[in-house]
């Protein structure tokens, strides 16, 4: 029969057709995609770093499994940390991160994420390898979690001791062990079933993450099907249980907020809702010349620079259209050359093309604030700066998310890769790299980590995608003032 490992008993708690499929049918689950497997390098990197703050510890090997746990076997006795230690019993593995010896024979479970905090998901994790040392005899004392400490500002080398936190969890894991013997057993059931259980999609499928099988799970629904209703909450999983599929089968007094009775009535009649009155009021904020900016930002769990902090958003692209009241438009833009701290360079070209008067419009606002705001604390001599030009941000996201306008293709979203192509028929399919989070990775790894052979072609993708996302509010305003006539 199948071990049971910890990853497994994860999958478990979230589906169990998601835990039969790793053991009976692992080869038809897709691969990570691309955000997913940088996340998981980057908690590797991570897991590797956390081993400095035990220096006598020992590395167990984890490409020989059962020289692994045979090894573990034999260094108990060491009265040393153990890293990637493996316990196997009664059927159930777990490899554990830091294996700690105490004085009185007992040991210390420490494990290490990359996140900044105790989650759920962490503790059923460290619960089951608790399950496993005491099947395996030993007497485990305290349950810790190591992550990252996310006030940590780097200056100089990375200081060891202040990235990481280690919080006990000995009470949380206590609390989750509760029911854990009963939970093993059925999914060692389900491990011995001869086909795939049947699992309803739900929730679950993105909690706590986006499962791998979600695509084929959900493949049956309708492309604005009730999982889009903007706001849904709990009513989601009602609609779904009561048989409602489309955002059109919602039932007649069902309960809708204003901008959901949108939607289902955009879905009905396939026609687009348009309030003019919210739309003017919007294109009355816009001083001109409009100033239309988006930045593109890296955010690595150890910080890369001085003066920066875990997983801060560090820009390293702008684009920039200007357009004048006579609608004559101009293209700035600027994109970090090499593995250099990015933002001094970023924010002197920046400075030189943003003009004193003049509404900077982007869309999303807190993400464009949030990174002025860490600029301006970072390097004070552009504080008083960045404090005059925040006032004149405005959010191109404010009608949208208003519903002010609404085109049933959104599919509840007001995202600009959902406006753009329903209100001006651009878009970023096709693309080579189509969102924020490719742009940053595909920077990250090409230019900060140099794992990239293709650099020049990099840099123009990235190029032609963060134009498009300036280019496309130009647009969207441009069709926006033409509902008006």
């Amino acid at each position: 029969m199948a071990l049971l490992t910890k990853s497994k008993y994860l999958a478990g708690l979230q589906c169990s057709k998601l835990l039969w499929m790793l053991v009976k049918a692992k080869d038809k689950i897709p691969a990570p995609a691309e955000d997913a497997q940088f996340r998981m390098d980057a908690g590797t990197e991570v897991g590797i770093l956390a081993k400095q703050l035990f220096p006598e510890g020992i590395d167990m090997p984890t490409d020989d499994f059962m020289g692994n746990i045979y090894l573990t076997k034999d260094s108990l006795s060491e009265n040393v940390p153990l890293f990637e230690a493996g316990i196997m019993a009664n059927n159930c593995y777990s490899r554990i991160d830091v294996l700690k010896p105490n004085d009185d024979g007992s040991f210390d479970i420490i494990e290490v994420k990359s996140g900044t905090k105790v989650k759920k998901e962490n503790v059923h994790d460290v619960s089951f390898q608790k399950r496993c040392c005491e099947m395996a005899g030993l007497k485990i004392a305290k349950c810790c979690l190591c992550f990252i400490n996310n006030q940590y500002v780097r200056k100089g080398d990375i200081d060891i001791k202040k990235l990481f936190s280690i919080q006990d969890i000995t009470m949380e894991v206590a609390e989750a062990q509760q029911g854990i013997r009963e939970r093993i057993k059925e999914m060692s059931d389900v491990i011995r079933l001869s086909s795939c259980p049947s699992v309803l999609i739900g929730r679950h499928c993105d909690s706590p993450y986006t499962c791998n099988l979600k695509d084929e799970c959900w493949g049956f629904l309708p492309g604005n099907n009730v999982f889009t209703l903007c706001g849904g909450g709990k009513k989601i999983a009602e609609l779904f249980n009561n048989g409602a599929r489309s955002i059109a089968d919602i039932p007649d007094g069902f309960g809708l907020t204003d901008k959901q009775e949108i939607q289902k009535e955009c879905e009905k009649t396939g026609k687009c809702h348009i309030e003019s009155s919210g739309i003017k009021q919007f294109l009355d904020t816009l001083n001109y010349p409009l100033y239309y900016l988006d930045f593109e930002t890296f955010s690595p769990a150890v910080p890369e620079y001085d003066n920066s902090r875990p997983y801060q958003k560090i820009p390293f692209q702008y684009s920039l259209h200007i357009q004048q009241k006579d609608n004559k438009t101009e293209h700035f833009k600027f994109l970090a050359e090499g593995s250099e701290d990015p933002r001094p360079a970023l924010l002197k070209n920046l400075k030189e093309v943003l003009g004193a008067q003049g509404s900077i419009v982007v869309y999303n606002q807190s993400f464009e604030k949030s990174v002025l705001g860490d600029l301006a604390r970072d390097f004070p001599e552009y504080q008083d700066w960045v404090n005059e030009i925040l006032p004149r941000v405005v959010d191109l996201l404010i009608p949208f998310r208003n519903f002010c306008y609404y085109n049933p293709s959104q599919q509840g979203s007001a995202s600009i890769k959902k406006v753009l192509p329903a209100i001006t028929g651009e878009s970023y399919e096709g693309m080579e790299i189509a969102t924020g989070e490719e742009a940053s990775i595909q920077f990250f790894q090409s230019h900060i980590k140099n794992k990239s052979n293709n650099k020049e072609e990099i840099r123009k993708n990235l190029l032609k995608y963060c134009c498009l996302d300036t280019e496309g509010m130009v647009l969207i305003v441009s069709e926006l003032k033409k509902l008006l006539n």
